[in-house]
């Protein structure tokens, strides 16, 4: 991992995302704290254009983006055209809204739009990827969770992994082996940490301030073809650019 290739999920900062003024400020506390690279995610209105030229005002690059789950499974053309206007190659399926893994047929529909969508990606030179949480580590019929089985049932080509590190320990899988089972398929990788409270309780914590084997994790990913290394926290106990910076410096320090 080269300290280039970690990014900001800008959703851990959406609440100082609302406007055009909003946006310029937060891209450059983001890349103030030593980022050079961002995901899309989570902000209000602003034209493409103006957010990539803020961008690159700042030497930030645009990794991926977060686009609507209903808008990726329905209207894909819509991505392809904002990943063009954005620069931008990878997006990702962001939650699986409405779904219930339960329904074998609800799944297989889903399989099927999301293969369909990123063929279309495939066509333009872009790719689609799939970000999970916890809850697609329910146990399907064949006996797969229903990540494996998303992935058993769409084509590499057409739909990549985003596995998001910390919702792969909360759904009771091995992070680092998950990793490695999606070797050369996951171009994109959310990392938080995982830790629980007195209670038992799991919540999010900064890179390195939790339970997740990093020193296993981060080469595991190197060797596994990972391009982006994307911090996101979904809920910070304080400044969220302050747990931006503490995970920045966490993964700077073991950067090549």
């Amino acid at each position: 991992m080269k300290r280039s290739q970690i990014a900001a999920q800008l959703y851990t900062v959406r609440d100082f995302l609302k406007t055009p003024e909003d946006i310029q400020a937060s891209l450059k506390k983001v890349a103030d704290i030593g980022y050079q690279a961002v995901q899309i995610s989570g902000m209000g209105p602003i034209p493409e254009a103006d957010l990539v030229a803020m961008c690159k005002d700042l030497g930030l690059v645009i990794c991926a983006t977060h686009e609507p789950s209903d808008t990726v499974l329905d209207n894909p053309q819509a991505v392809v055209d904002r990943l063009a206007k954005l620069e931008c190659r990878y997006t990702a399926y962001p939650f699986p809204r409405g779904i219930d893994f339960a329904d074998q047929a609800c799944v297989d529909n889903l399989v099927a739009k999301l293969d369909a969508a990123g063929a279309l990606l495939r066509a333009n030179g872009q790719v689609l990827t799939y970000h999970n949480h916890a809850n697609e580590f329910v146990k399907m019929a064949n006996g797969q969770t229903a990540l494996e089985y998303i992935y058993a049932h769409t084509k590499a080509e057409n739909l990549q992994a985003e596995l998001d590190l910390h919702w792969v320990q909360r759904g009771g899988g091995n992070p680092a082996s998950w990793v490695k089972k999606y070797s050369g398929r996951q171009p994109l990788i959310h990392l938080k940490d995982f830790t629980v409270d007195a209670k038992g309780t799991p919540f999010f914590a900064e890179i390195g301030n939790g339970t997740l084997e990093w020193d296993e994790i981060l080469p595991t990913a190197d060797a596994a073809g990972v391009e982006w290394f994307i911090v996101e926290q979904d809920v910070c106990p304080g400044d969220p650019f302050e747990s931006l910076a503490i995970s920045f410096a966490y993964l700077s320090k073991r950067a090549s």
